[in-house]
């Protein structure tokens, strides 16, 4: 453990902090004097001391990837050595605009599209042209991969059949498990729509024009899909206009079970290929089929309109990686921590060795000799009073830089491992705004590069749990195991339930959902490494009176 002195020389963060602890009846009760003035202010000293911790990697089974906010589509060759090849596919159910409608007499379909569109940000004007020049995000990798469609004859349900309470939904999993059974491929490749090798995103603004090439729209760049032949517009009309007024058509169940969806499914390609995220649930995202019926009205001309089904119900994400992550060490803990999202791997950390209080009373262990430190507890060993202010608590993390070299995710997120919840330094943080990667920044600091326009390689992130730290100390909270992913959305874990993982026992394991919906990974210093400046620490600045 190594202390260190530092003086506290602005008194009005001193008397800030002073008016914290006074409002806790049972914290500092009199320390001299609520007027700050150079005398009093000489009896207090801000201390800051490093505490060991134990933190290793924890490998995934399987993860829960079903009904995902965003969906991983592609083959992607990772540029950090230490994780492969991940390739990724999903089904997804349809469900048309309308239930039990009426295509009108002779309903004849023209075309069919399906588009589902990137994320992507406007960033000018093409002077040629007028058109809107887009930039792509949320895409990994630059090289192409191959791409098939299938319509599915996998039903995905919505509940558990065996499970022990009736209406528990059904679980699916990265590998193709329901828990029960694994879908396999001949189920989820039915008809095969769609095929393209080297299949590439493209950035460019996608402009939609008539039959005789007049401009009519323009949409954002996406997977834009239109289907004219002969073969695919009479897949189409048998499909749907075809079962005009059937019972097929007629409510979600009957269509689900009918028409089970649309297979999306990737192949490696080029040696490195790329990942696409996608928001499957987007509005946009959709099969328009477009055709033309007889008027309603005598002698006028045929109509054309549209059937549109959106991609909503359920969804599942399927992963494979052609890598091999181990387990790190749960009692010394580990040099190094592999973090990699998706179906990868977390660390798991434990502060003063992952004990709590316990029956002997005769010697302290080591939480019990750091809460002794700080607070005079009861014979239960039950928080009474403060001996010392927690000013601030951090853990940080250092980028291991010669295991990483490119894609360093941006935030990584902690959490507590033993409830599946955020910390409750999460919800204290006031720098919660909507901008994922700005938010909460005091509580979980984003990445620190290199570099005067932090644009160079990652150096760290630093954790505040000051909050955490005093649930332990002053409201008797349990020292719980803590959990460390990388994140692809910070925001979207104060509302979430956490992922499960199949990890064939009855233990429950579970992911943050905002690590899995991301393939980034990093590589940082553990508590076992022999480099003291990068070593894992839990350093705690603190304040005391002087006697």
């Amino acid at each position: 453990m190594k202390k260190r002195n530092i003086a506290l020389k602005n008194l009005a963060v001193l008397a800030l902090m002073i008016s914290s602890f006074i409002a806790c009846d049972k914290d500092f009760a009199n320390l001299e004097s609520d007027i700050i003035n150079n005398d009093t202010a000489t009896h207090f000293n801000t201390i800051n001391e490093d505490y060991e911790v134990i933190a290793y990697t924890k490998a995934l089974e399987p993860i829960q990837s079903n009904n995902l906010p965003i969906n991983w589509l592609g083959s992607y060759e990772d540029p950090n050595p230490n994780y492969g090849r991940t390739t990724a596919s999903f089904v997804s159910q349809l469900r048309p605009s309308l239930l039990d409608p009426d295509f009108g007499g002779n309903a004849t379909v023209d075309s069919v599209v399906i588009y589902v569109p990137y994320f992507s940000r406007a960033v000018g004007l093409d002077p040629n042209d007028g058109s809107t020049t887009y930039e792509l995000d949320s895409i990994f990798g630059i090289e192409p991969f191959d791409l098939s469609i299938y319509e599915s004859n996998y039903f995905l349900r919505d509940f558990d059949p065996n499970a022990a309470e009736i209406d528990q939904a059904q679980r699916y999993y990265a590998n193709g498990s329901t828990g029960s059974d694994v879908i396999s491929p001949s189920q989820l490749e039915g008809v095969l729509l769609y095929n393209e090798l080297n299949f590439e995103p493209s950035a460019e603004q996608i402009i939609l024009t008539d039959e005789d090439g007049t401009e009519t729209s323009r949409i954002a760049p996406g997977i834009r899909i239109s289907f004219t032949a002969d073969d695919d517009i009479q897949y189409w009309q048998e499909k749907i206009l075809d079962m005009n007024g059937s019972t097929e058509l007629s409510n979600v169940n009957n269509f689900n079970d009918y028409f089970r969806g649309l297979y999306f499914k990737a192949e490696a390609g080029f040696t490195n290929g790329s990942m696409l995220l996608l928001n499957m649930a987007s509005a946009a995202a959709t099969v328009t089929i477009f055709y033309t019926r007889d008027p309603f009205t005598e002698g006028a001309d045929p109509v054309q309109t549209t059937v549109i089904l959106n991609f909503t119900g359920n969804r599942v994400n399927f992963l494979t990686n052609d890598y091999t992550l181990n387990s790190g060490n749960e009692s010394t803990g580990d040099q190094n921590l592999f973090l990699k999202g998706g179906q990868g791997s977390v660390a798991e950390i434990k502060l003063f060795n992952g004990e709590d209080l316990d029956e002997d009373n005769a010697t302290n262990n080591t939480f019990e000799t750091f809460k002794n430190e700080f607070v005079e507890t009861d014979e239960n060993g039950k928080f009474v009073s403060a001996k010392r202010l927690v000013n601030e608590a951090n853990l940080v993390f250092y980028v291991n830089q010669d295991e990483v070299n490119v894609e360093e995710p941006s935030r990584i997120y902690l959490y507590d491992a033993k409830n599946n919840t955020p910390l409750v330094d999460y919800f204290f943080d006031v720098s919660s705004n909507n901008d994922p990667e700005t938010s909460r920044t005091i509580h979980l600091g984003g990445l620190v590069r290199e570099g005067d326009n932090g644009d160079g390689n990652g150096v760290k992130y630093k954790l505040r749990i000051t909050e955490h730290i005093n649930n332990i100390l002053l409201r008797d909270s349990t020292n719980v195991k803590l959990g460390l992913a990388v994140s692809g959305n910070i925001n979207i874990e104060g509302n979430a339930a956490q992922l499960d993982i199949l990890n064939g026992d009855d233990t429950e394991e579970t992911l943050p959902i905002s690590s899995a919906i991301t393939p980034r990974g990093t590589v940082l210093f553990g508590n076992n490494t022999i480099d003291e400046e990068k070593k894992l620490y839990l350093e705690i600045f603190y304040t005391e009176p002087e006697n």
